[in-house]
């Protein structure tokens, strides 16, 4: 017998892959920060051994609930479990805080190298990531790419300072609050030129009324 569909004519084509939908919101934030509160709390109830394995645990969620909620991890998002996973087993094997404290050097210092990188290449990953939610022109993104892959070593050799001189203690409150505070600091300060580069045909639509 032949197999007729009177709604799509001789073929049948495959149907599009939906694109990945991207993660905005609370759900972001919980996914990005969920794991770094986790750790804050299971430090401050507990010790540096429970907070590292509580990480390693929130930080699995976190990747399965940015698979269940939107089909796509990011690539950010992978390479920081891996060294998590990485650093957080050899933190717990080696009964050594060493490792889990370097975890953010290794982290920023690898990101910092990838965007390096990229930049002189010609290519520009932080479009890539946030191309999506914000559009400028390609000077605007290579300005935030140079602006950010600074931050990110300069965070790094404060990470590093931070636990070689200061308590464990002191290290976990800065991690949870003072990096995070930094990074918005530093998001704050790009606004001026991230405005500067971003088009203004919006209000143009005004006349056609």
């Amino acid at each position: 017998m032949e197999n007729t569909n009177e709604n799509t004519g001789k073929d049948t084509p495959e149907v599009a892959k939906q694109p990945a939908k991207q993660a905005t919101g609370w759900p972001k934030m919980l996914i990005e920060f969920g794991p770094l509160l986790v750790f804050f709390a299971s430090f401050k109830f507990g010790d540096i051994w429970i907070a590292t394995g509580t990480f390693m645990a929130a930080s699995l969620a976190a990747m399965l609930a940015s698979k269940i909620l939107y089909k796509h991890v990011a690539a950010m998002l992978k390479v920081t479990f891996v060294i998590v996973m990485v650093m957080g087993s050899l933190t717990l094997y080696l009964q050594d805080e060493t490792f889990v404290k370097m975890k953010l050097t290794i982290i920023n210092g690898l990101f910092a190298s990838i965007l390096m990188v990229g930049l002189l290449r010609g290519k520009l990953y932080i479009k890539a990531v946030m191309g999506a939610a914000l559009t400028m022109e390609d000077t605007a993104w290579r300005i935030l790419t140079r602006n950010y892959t600074i931050f990110l070593i300069v965070m790094a050799l404060v990470n590093e300072a931070i636990w070689r001189t200061q308590s464990t203690d002191f290290w976990v409150n800065f991690k949870t609050f003072g990096y995070m505070g930094a990074t918005f600091l530093f998001l704050i300060t790009q606004m001026p030129m991230l405005m500067k580069y971003m088009p203004e045909d919006i209000g143009e639509n005004k006349e056609a009324d």
